[in-house]
């Protein structure tokens, strides 16, 4: 992981990139196609985070059960980005490009769920990931105003 891909990079990333596409979004630059709103819906029902209404952090959660959570994002929006033929990209240090739409958002967010998937490599050897990450992560990810209220930024 070179110095410009760090989790706070990644997360900044994500804030830009995701709200580039919904300002696009909102501002009605970009208005959702058919497959794209059933992507997102598709993509709300898989990542169904399964709180109970809990506020992250889900610090009565275990480990694993965390970290899943955001890992489970990664493989999620890859099958969305391969479905609708949109490709990821690295977000860290990157400033998202115009006009934004479908992949940029989807980029945005699979950089955490990414990091997901680092921190559940580092558990199945041991190392713990840091807890104000894992925090942020799933504040980014659940929660008003977060990813889980997604569908509530557009108008279409």
């Amino acid at each position: 992981m070179g110095a410009a891909d760090t989790f706070g990079a990644r997360l900044d990333g994500a804030w830009a990139w995701w709200t580039a596409a919904v300002d696009e979004a909102q501002d009605g630059r970009w208005v959702r196609d058919a497959v794209e709103r059933r992507v997102i819906a598709d993509i709300t029902a898989a990542t169904n985070a399964l709180h109970g209404g809990r506020p992250a952090p889900f610090t009565g959660d275990s480990w694993h059960v965390r970290v899943g959570r955001i890992a489970n994002w990664a493989g999620v929006l890859r099958l969305a980005a391969r479905a609708g033929g949109w490709e990821l990209r690295p977000v860290a240090g990157q400033t998202p490009p115009r006009p934004a739409g479908m992949a940029v958002l989807l980029s945005g967010i699979y950089a955490i769920g990414e990091q997901g998937e680092r921190w559940a490599a580092g558990l199945r050897e041991g190392r713990t990931p840091p807890e104000n990450e894992i925090a942020r992560a799933e504040r980014f990810l659940t929660g008003p105003g977060s990813v889980e209220d997604l569908e509530l930024f557009f108008y279409d």
